[in-house]
């Protein structure tokens, strides 16, 4: 049983008053380790919220530096931090909004022959980058050691997000590989409304706390896309694809390696 000091209480109250969360809930999330993947538009609210939820542990895994053209939407960083490496932005941010949380940053990128030894210690992982690489190599590394996680994009006006655990769909299932590389514009190129990524941020931290907590119904086996333009949300059923090369019947993904980089890919809201 986790012993709360009077200031947890107080901090926590309003879990703690959820007939669904309550202590033991609240408990759960204090105890939780989660990998956020990418410390920019969506990785920002995902870990200011998760934060102030409490969540025990939080790792950051970003080898980027704050720019300028990033305070538009990246909201855990301010004008004071460009330059400086984006984990230890994010660090400051979240030690001076919860002190409770146990902050841990990777500072590089994401490789096949480091990402392993760094998802095994967390329960969660929030995959929120902007490059197809580290989506396919997230999910796989996640499917080969069974850890459940949560994967978001965005694109101008555009979002879409789904969760998985072990057995259900991946990311594969739905996208076999990364497409061509220049087929799909970035962020940088196509511009992004700074608040789309807060809505799909939230929605994200929402999917990590319901794990956790083991409260509602997750997006597993599902695709939920929106358009802010219209404020349009869609949830299409999606089933694992027996055939998939990571979680498949037969797999012929043995092991990870590294795609090389592209930009990501957004399933049209239609």
């Amino acid at each position: 049983m986790y012993d709360f000091n009077e200031e947890q209480i107080q901090r926590y109250s309003r879990h703690i008053l959820l007939k669904d969360v309550g202590v033991e809930g609240q408990e759960k999330i204090l105890n939780a380790k989660v990998l956020l993947v990418g410390a920019g538009g969506i990785g920002s609210p995902v870990a200011l919220y998760l934060a102030a939820a409490g969540v025990g542990t939080l790792g950051i895994a970003d080898n980027d530096v704050v720019d300028l053209s990033n305070l538009q939407r990246q909201i855990a960083h301010n004008t004071q931090n460009v330059g400086r490496p984006k984990v230890d932005s994010a660090r400051e941010a979240i030690q001076r909004l919860n002190p409770d949380v146990k902050v841990k940053t990777y500072n590089d990128f994401l490789l096949s022959d480091t990402i392993a030894d760094i998802v095994k210690e967390y329960d969660f992982v929030v995959e929120g980058s902007d490059n197809f690489p580290t989506k396919f190599l997230v999910n796989d590394a996640c499917v080969m050691l069974g850890k459940p996680y949560s994967m978001g994009s965005i694109n101008q006006f555009e979002g879409q997000t789904f969760t998985h655990i072990p057995g259900s769909t991946c990311y594969r299932c739905m996208f076999k590989e990364p497409p061509a590389e220049g087929t799909v514009p970035t962020c940088s190129q196509a511009g992004v409304l700074g608040s789309v990524v807060g809505i799909l941020g939230t929605i994200q931290a929402t999917e990590t706390l319901k794990y956790i907590t083991g409260v509602g119904e997750l997006l597993i086996n599902k695709l939920l896309t929106f358009d802010a333009r219209t404020m349009n949300f869609m949830k299409m059923n999606i089933a694992p694809r027996k055939t998939c090369e990571i979680c498949g019947n037969e797999p012929t993904i043995k092991e990870l390696f590294d795609y090389e980089q592209t930009a990501c890919k957004i399933i049209r809201h239609s």
